[in-house]
Parts: C-alpha cells; structure tokens; sequence
C-alpha cells in the first residue's frame, strides 16, 4: 500500500514540475548555482550569424568656401575655377545578421544609405561583397546578399517570435560597437512598443538596457533560445554611447523585410485606408472602454478597404487578427507586418457595442504614382515635379484625406524654384488666384512668364501666402 502511495506521490509531483515547467517558460534564478550559469552557449550558437558592414559613400566636397554662393555661381557656373568640386570618399561602419544560409543578411537601412560600395566580414574574419537587395527607410532596414558566394552556405540565425516577448525577459545584443571587433552585451527588454524614436513610420520598437553603441546598428538582438527577436538599430544618448536605452525593431517586422528582399526586391504593404487618433479617457468613458486602449477612425478614404468593410470615423479598433490594438501605431505596424491578399479580422467597438468585421488586405491604389508634370524654361517654377493630391499622398503626408493641391514632389537643388523658396513636400493651393486641383491647369500657367505671382500653399500644418515678382 505504501508503495503504491509512494508512488502516486511521485508521478503527482513530476506532474507538477513538468506542468510548471511547460507553464513558465520564463524562470528566474532559484539559487546560487543558477546565478553562476553562463551566457556562453547562447553566444557560441548565434555569434557566426552576426557581420560586420563597411558602407563606402562619395560626397561632393567644394574646394571653394564660395561654391554655393549664388554671386559667384552666376559668373562662373558649376565649372568656374572657384566652383570646382572633389569627390570625398567617406566610411560608415555597421552590424548585420545572416538571416539566410545563402547569404541573406539584414542590416539598418540608415548604415547603407546612398553606398556606392557594401563589403561584411564574417565572424572568422572572411570578408565579402555585396549585393543591395532592398533598402526600406520606412522600417529603417536593408537587405543585402553576399556576393560570388560559390555555392557556399552560410550560418543563418533562427528567428523568434517577438510578439511573444515580455518586459523582464533576458535578452544579449551582438554587434561592432565603435569597429573594436564583436560584443556580446546582455541585459533585459525594458519597454514593448515604443514609438516615436525615429522618424520611420513603422516605428515600434523593443527597449532594452543592454548595451548598444555606435557600430551596433544592423545587430542582432536575441533571446536566451538564441533566437532572433530584433534588430538593433537606435540608442537615447546625450554623450554618443550608451545610457542603457536602446531600441530594437521587432524580428517579425524584419523577417517580413528579409523575405521580401530575397524574393524580389521589393515590399508591398497593406493600404488600410482611414486616418486614426490615440483614444483618451473622455473617449474610452463614453463608449464604455475600459482601461482607455484602440485606435480611433477620423476619416475614412472613400473605397477604400476600411470603408469596404464597413468602419466608419468614430468607430475604436481595439484588435486585429485577435491581437491587441493599444494606439494607432500599433496598429500601423500589425497592419504592416500581414501580407498582400487575403482579409483580416477587425474588432471595434460602436456606439458602446464591440463588433466584428474582415478588411481586406490590398495594396496602396495606384494613383500613389499618378502622372506627374515636371516644368522647365524660363519660369519661376522650373525644377519642380509636381503630382496632383490623392488620399494615398495625403494620409503619407499627415495630412486630411481630403487634401486637394499640387504637391511638389521634387525641387532640383539651385533650380529657379529652389530660389524662390519652394521645397519638396509643399503644397500648392493657390496661384494668382487660382485654385490649384488639376494637373495640367497648374502646368499650363507655372509655365508661363508672369509679371507677379500670388502664390499660397501649405508647409507641413502651415499656410504661406507670398508675392513674388515674376
């Protein structure tokens, strides 16, 4: 009977542990001995799949302090003896992730940016060329390919889910801190979802305090499977090294960059179709949300997938695909991350009442890339390629999906227009007291010599109302 007992006993509690083990998968250390434990083995496994990336660039440097000035442009031209320019080789140094074994790797877009030259070094110290698959600011990520590989295969890392982190969890940052040579740096993810630390419009990345410095740019950030769960990619510094805030854009976002690059060399994302806002506590209390949480439609573009699946301004969408919406850049970057084709299942709430509806996943219209009109001759206006408003260009613009104007979407540098003070992404309204909404109207009068020009337009939120002579 007793050792029937006993052994009841013991199945019952390697039950438990085994249970407790499967349940927690996150532990931390129990004793002396597991505060002892190495990071090592991590190390070993993933180190071979980091590179270091040496970008070369060729600036223009002018060998006269007067090359810019208009004076003596006007006498001597870009090729007056004052005027001459040099070409000035520069080096960027960077970290990169072997993501496929033949020879993928992802890197920060900012480390390769306008590169005439991309050469990495492996962790054994053999060095490559390489091809720019895909450059994509947006997310601030590059994908390149080894060059002339012969045939050899390369130690890819596994990625991880980086949905699945948590705050607390133990990550290691790998990378070419300063071009010293490889580090290891561990520490925690101190913040998920953080937005608003650079400029890119997927923006939503994992903190952590390991430390990343200049150089790790383009590293991995993994978790203590091994598994990689970011990119590394910014730093908050005051002194140019690090504070021990350092932000990662998610592995998921990236794999989607990565296989995109492999497959063709170019990324096609969903076009939700709305403008969205943050939702407060006088919102949430009045549509009964509770803590405050979702994304709040403003506008919707008409045809567009949100107003095909029904939404509506007003509406709050609180999930996609069953995945927790917080704020409209969350939702941004879950938008971003599904593929072309397909629908995706959107909850919301309306009038106090949660609903459910499928938006389908369809790319940007076309008439993102509208015909456009570049003016020349003799005009105040020439150098500029302008395209008429769409709600594609004004939702990218920040603007109202109803914006209406000409967008300048080029200003050649030292162009009559440079002179007069006009810059790309400015908006033209108005012109001699015409409203500008069709193409050809305002290439047909920018094209002509006027004795005065009554010019308004939007920059960023503001209205500039200016006279010119013509």
């Amino acid at each position: 009977m007793s050792a029937r007992f006993g052994l009841v006993v013991t199945l019952v509690i390697s039950l438990l542990v085994t249970g407790n083990i499967v349940a927690q998968e996150r532990q931390v250390p129990q004793s002396q001995a597991d505060v002892q434990l190495s990071y090592a083995p991590v190390v070993k496994l993933v180190a071979p799949s980091v590179v270091n990336v040496y970008a070369t660039t060729i600036t223009q440097q002018a060998v006269s302090p007067f090359a810019n000035d208009p004076f003596f442009q006007r006498f001597f031209g870009n090729k007056g003896p004052l005027l001459q320019r040099r070409p000035k080789e520069t080096q960027s140094l960077g970290s990169g992730v072997i993501v496929g074994s033949d020879g993928i790797i992802l890197t920060n877009s900012h480390v390769v940016a306008d590169a005439t030259d991309i050469r990495i070094s492996l962790a054994d110290t053999r060095e490559y060329e390489v091809d720019l698959l895909l450059d994509d600011p947006k997310t601030d990520l590059a994908v390149l390919r080894i060059r002339d590989a012969g045939g050899r295969t390369f130690p890819a890392i596994e990625y991880g889910n980086s949905d699945a982190l948590e705050v607390g969890d133990l990550v290691l940052a790998l990378g070419n801190p300063f071009g010293v040579g490889q580090t290891v740096t561990s520490g925690i993810v101190s913040a998920l979802a953080r937005t608003g630390v650079q400029t890119s419009d997927y923006g939503f990345f994992i903190q952590t305090d390991a430390a990343i410095n200049p150089g790790n740019s383009g590293g991995a950030l993994v978790d203590m499977r091994g598994k990689l769960v970011g990119i590394n990619s910014a730093i908050f510094t005051r002194s140019g090294g690090s504070l021990g805030i350092g932000f990662a854009i998610p592995g998921n976002m990236a794999r989607i960059v990565a296989e995109a690059g492999a497959e063709d060399g170019q990324i096609i994302r969903p076009w939700f179709g709305a403008l969205m806002q943050g939702v407060n506590t006088d919102i949430a209390d009045s549509l009964g949300i509770d803590p405050p949480r979702g994304a709040l439609i403003t506008e919707i573009a008409k045809d567009g997938p949100a107003d095909d699946a029904g939404l509506a301004s007003g509406d709050v969408i609180l999930s996609l695909d069953g995945v927790a919406v917080s704020d409209p850049a969350s939702f941004d970057y879950r938008m971003a991350t599904k593929p072309i084709g397909g629908t995706a299942v959107v909850e919301f709430v309306r009038g106090g009442k949660s609903n459910v509806t499928s938006v389908k996943l369809e790319p940007f219209p076309e008439d993102r890339f509208s015909l456009q009109a570049e003016i020349s001759g003799n005009t105040r206006f020439a150098g500029v390629v302008a395209q008429v408003m769409t709600p594609v260009l004004a939702q990218e613009m920040g603007l109202s999906l109803d914006a209406k104007g000409i967008v300048l979407v080029e200003v050649a540098p030292g162009s009559p227009a440079s002179r007069l003070g006009l810059h790309q992404g400015d908006v033209i309204l108005e012109l001699n007291g015409q409203q500008m909404i069709d193409l050809d109207r305002f290439g047909s009068l920018a094209s002509t010599r006027q004795r005065t020009w009554h010019i308004v337009l939007r920059r960023g939120n503001q209205i500039i109302r200016s006279t010119v002579p013509g």
